[in-house]
């Protein structure tokens, strides 16, 4: 699915999902960079990023992958 990541004052990272129209902090990342692993969003999603280079500017899209057993299916 195409997300995009960008990074506000209020909220520190956060993603939003154009099909969905949703916009969720991301709570918890794999790696510090967050490229080439996964990210937990506050509805409790579980998405696989690519590898990007660390440097990478946001905002940016990308295709992630959501992982199953998230708590919210919307």
């Amino acid at each position: 699915m195409k997300i995009m990541i960008r990074r506000s004052p209020e909220a520190g990272l956060s993603i939003y999902v154009p099909k969905k129209d949703l916009e969720e902090p991301i709570v918890e990342s794999e790696h510090e960079m967050l490229w080439g692993g996964w990210i937990r969003i506050a509805n409790g999603w579980v998405l696989d990023l690519p590898e990007m280079a660390s440097d990478t500017p946001l905002p940016i899209t990308v295709n992630a992958r959501k992982r199953g057993g998230g708590a919210d299916e919307r």
